[in-house]
């Protein structure tokens, strides 16, 4: 059974830094397709950030390019969400999902992330 549990969000100054985790279950998680989304409140949800386990190419949202990174580690099955230089406008629900041809298939719980001072 394919399960995906994210930690790491919480309340963080603007400029501050989070790393969100997110434990992949059930699966081998670096021969999966991987991303994050958010979705703020009111809002539709959005690709933040995803990493295609062909070649392992990475693909961005404008938004958070230069300030955002995925890492994998391959022991732990987990997949990280480095994000630095935070904005208020990055306060949203941030979730990880596998992706079958770029399609969102099987997704975490989400874990909050609030950007303010």
């Amino acid at each position: 059974q394919v399960q995906l549990v994210e930690s790491g969000g919480g309340l963080v100054e603007p400029g501050g830094s989070l790393r969100l985790s997110c434990l992949a279950a059930g699966f081998n998680l670096p021969y999966y397709s991987i991303g994050w989304f958010r979705q703020a409140p009111g809002k539709e949800r959005e690709g933040v950030i995803c990493r295609r386990s062909s070649d392992g190419r990475v693909d961005y949202a404008a938004s958070v390019k230069d300030r955002f990174t995925i890492s994998i580690d391959n022991l732990k099955n987990t997949v990280y969400l480095q994000m630095n230089s935070l904005k208020p406008e990055d306060t949203a629900v941030y979730y990880c999902a596998t992706l079958v041809a770029n399609i969102p298939r099987d997704w975490g719980q989400g874990t909050q992330v609030t950007v303010s001072s």
